[in-house]
């Protein structure tokens, strides 16, 4: 049974005499009556509430699981489905419909059957064609180059309007807006709109084909637009509105843009950030220029002569029947994170909206009529990703439009009443360190999700105590996969910052440098899957995923396919994942990536975040600091042997701090990864 507590721990914790005095024997005789998994679910149901103190729920969890052996038992869970919550997941569901008995079942049918797993959710979600296909997938030229939907027709806008007329398609809460009211759209009306930019595109010359940049914050017009673009047969280019002109003017240079849809100022903590300009310092093509809504009147916006309003570019015509397309014809051209040097150029096509939507529906649980919030811009995948897993499987999208990190996205969150809220991890260091969202009503979120960069327990812990604990969905993949690889599902216990399953329909395998299987190394996948690239317009995409790697004689999938993710599997079916193999380092010959050094680090009182970086031959262990809020003057030697003796203690006794240098903030990319390498070229220079 696990340890008891005492009256002095939980007044260290903050808590009154009075409260902790009625607590305690509360706590040690569930404690002393009950093993780990019932201890854990009676004191976060009926004890614990998103009131209490992040230490309190640690500290508890942490005793639960004392005896906890991880070693055969998996990390510790912090939330276990019902018997209710298994019953009606979509996942349920499809095992019910494949008489199949397990989820384990379930994976494996979907990765030996890979072609009549896609056939069979392409149907459940109601993926629409013009023409039908004749073979789900042509493999003649094998797993690296698949043919997807042979001699089918479509055009996926189509699938996202399969929901009612009047259900909601959209919910939209603004920053500082003095009503703090609700906005909502209906499908329909979205539809519509959809079809009146469509028209706009085709009265303005834009042809099939045409590629057409998007630099706009997500709205309910940037949504509209985007499907617009691709219901006329163009190509959106992707661009995120943090970008520089030099980002900007690049992306447009790299996908041929021949026009863009932008704002003039975007509205920021009453602030007014241009826009417009920064397209215009890009030398960018023809603008279609959107005024932005705020209630401070944003300063009056100078077009350039080629240049035009969104009011005299939008239709009145409010119908368009989509253009026909082939599987294989580019929907969207997106661009790598650029952590690791220039963005690779990554082309979606009509099918990887069908991978966004089947992760949405198996592993994130999303249900017709469901509230899908994830802060995030059309120019990361998860921006996409958002419009077809929330449309496709006829959900509601709620989009806030302002800063994520403060108490009003908190309130938006409740007001909306979202149902799935998807998060990166910084922004959730974000909250706990603020504590902005103390005494917020959260309980209609059924699960997280988290993504982008690397978690740690800690964080993980205290989001699931925000609604009173629901799982989070770890989920990794990328912009060539159309989604994740590695995931976790609703029908399974949820530990922090693990995976608990390849993504369906995959499979994958960790190897060691010398090509062997391991259980902590480089991940590959095993392809084919709908969602994966097939090519890349600015590199040799066989070069970059598919030369030189390993072969496994005994595998039915080949050739492997390079991701670049470094994972480690772990006891009980549970995965990590620890940043990308670029990342590791070797430390007085033991390899650890940056992820399992910042994982640490975060937890060490008095820091927000950390970035760890190698330099020089042998390996040295640069350490950037971000401190948390408040009075840090804390000398640098000092910080060094704390976070030096913390490395020792909790990885290897061998790992030692060459220099810490203290920032105000790390560098990341527009998906908010950390830039490793430019802190990499800062230290050098």
């Amino acid at each position: 049974m696990p340890n008891s507590l005492t009256l002095e721990q939980l007044l260290k914790l903050g808590l009154d005499n009075s409260t902790a005095t009625d607590m305690l024997p509360r706590i040690n005789t569930i404690l002393s009556s009950l093993p780990a998994i019932q201890c854990w679910q009676k004191i976060s149901d009926e004890i614990l509430t998103p009131e209490h103190s992040v230490p309190l729920h640690s500290l508890l969890h942490e005793t639960v699981f004392a005896d906890w052996d991880e070693t055969t038992q998996g990390p510790p869970p912090a939330w276990f489905p019902s018997d209710e919550h298994i019953q009606k997941a979509n996942i349920t569901d499809l095992m019910r419909t494949l008489s199949l008995d397990s989820y384990e079942a379930l994976h494996a049918w979907s990765a030996q059957n890979r072609l009549g797993f896609w056939a069979l959710m392409i149907e459940r979600l109601g993926i629409r064609f013009k023409r039908g296909f004749t073979q789900v997938a042509d493999l003649s030229r094998g797993a690296e180059y698949p043919n997807w939907l042979v001699d089918a027709q479509l055009n996926i806008v189509d699938s996202c309007f399969n929901a009612p007329d009047d259900a909601p398609a959209i919910v939209f809460g603004q920053e500082s807006s003095s009503t703090g009211t609700l906005a909502h759209i209906t499908y329909k009306e979205l539809h519509s709109l959809t079809n009146r930019v469509a028209n706009g595109l085709t009265d303005a010359g834009f042809n099939p084909g045409d590629a057409i940049a998007v630099d706009m914050p997500m709205t309910v017009e940037s949504v509209a637009i985007y499907l617009g673009i691709v219901k006329a047969g163009g190509v959106v280019v992707s661009i995120a509105d943090s970008f520089a002109p030099d980002e900007i003017a690049m992306r447009l240079r790299l996908a041929n843009a021949k026009a863009v849809f932008t704002q003039d100022y975007i509205p920021r903590a009453g602030k007014q950030l241009p826009l417009y300009a920064k397209v215009v310092a890009a030398d960018g093509p023809q603008v279609i220029l959107l005024s932005c809504r705020s209630e401070i009147p944003p300063p009056r916006t100078q077009l350039r002569a080629e240049d035009m309003t969104w009011e005299h570019f939008l239709s009145d015509k409010d119908e368009f029947e989509s253009i026909p397309c082939q599987p294989h014809q580019h929907t969207n051209i997106l661009f790598s994170s650029g952590t690791t040097g220039e963005p690779k150029v990554i082309p979606w096509t009509q099918t990887p909206p069908i991978k966004s939507a089947v992760d949405g529906h198996l592993h994130h649980d999303i249900h017709p009529g469901d509230v899908v919030a994830w802060p995030t811009n059309l120019g990361w995948m998860m921006g996409p990703w958002l419009i077809y897993a929330s449309l496709i499987n006829r959900a509601t999208i709620a989009l806030y439009e302002g800063t994520p990190t403060g108490r009003e996205f908190g309130e938006f969150v409740q007001d909306a009443r979202v149902n799935m809220l998807g998060v990166v991890p910084s922004l959730v260091r974000t909250w706990k360190n603020t504590e902005c969202m103390k005494g917020l009503d959260w309980r209609t979120i059924k699960a997280f999700s988290s993504t982008g960069e690397c978690s740690n327990p800690q964080d993980m812990l205290f989001l699931m105590s925000l609604a009173g604990y629901r799982p989070i969905i770890e989920y990794c993949g990328g912009t060539e996969i159309g989604g994740g690889y590695i995931t976790g599902t609703v029908i399974q216990p949820a530990a922090p910052s693990t995976f608990t399953t390849p993504a369906l329909g995959l499979l994958l395998t960790i190897l060691d440098e010398a090509g062997q299987p391991t259980d902590n190394g480089e991940v590959f996948l095993s392809p084919p899957s709908i969602g994966l690239s097939t090519e890349l317009l600015n590199r040799d995409h066989h070069q970059v995923y598919f030369e030189n790697t390993p072969e496994l004689p005994l595998s039915q999938f080949k050739p492997l396919r390079r991701h670049g993710d470094q994972g480690e599997r772990l006891s009980a079916g549970y995965y990590r994942i620890h940043g990308r193999v670029d990342d590791t380092m070797n430390l007085n010959g033991i390899k650890v990536s940056s992820a399992e050094i910042e994982q640490v680090l975060n937890s060490v009182n008095g820091i927000r975040e950390t970035a760890a970086i190698a330099v020089s031959r042998p390996s040295q262990l640069v350490i950037y600091a971000v401190l948390s809020p408040g009075p840090n003057n804390i000398p640098v030697e000092t910080l060094k042997e704390t976070l030096g003796a913390t490395i020792r203690k909790r990885l290897n006794p061998l790992f030692k701090i060459h220099d810490i240098v203290v920032v105000d903030s790390l560098p990341r990319t527009a998906s908010n990864k950390v830039m490793r390498r430019v802190l990499r070229d800062q230290y050098d220079a």
